[in-house]
């Protein structure tokens, strides 16, 4: 699902707000989520999971095609750890249809 794709469902399941009006919300939620990462916060949304910023140090790496040492400056990048309402649901097939064909192997329609 793309973000155009989640304003739309939203805005189908609350028919009293206007589909600019979710957009703007969701923008909201998505640029402050970005703007707490970017000053070093941990944002926690209980149940759904955590997004923070893990930190890689400077390092020597390799050219694979050459060989040749590179050097990979520090970097930070974006982490998210599932909450346990979340894993839980996904584990457990909680209403969710991941594929709609028999993996069993009989022939059972």
């Amino acid at each position: 699902m793309i973000k155009s794709e989640l304003v739309q469902h939203i805005a189908s399941a609350n028919p009293h707000l206007y589909q600019r009006d979710v957009e703007n919300i969701v923008n909201a939620i998505l640029n402050e989520i970005v703007a707490a990462m970017a000053r070093g916060d941990r944002v926690e949304l209980r149940g759904f999971g955590a997004f923070s910023v893990k930190h890689r140090p400077a390092r020597t790496g390799r050219n694979p095609r050459t060989g040749a040492h590179v050097s990979v400056a520090q970097k930070s990048v974006p982490f998210f750890k599932t909450g346990k309402e979340m894993r839980e649901r996904l584990n457990k097939g909680d209403g969710i249809i991941l594929d709609d064909h028999d993996d069993d192997g009989d022939d059972d329609e």
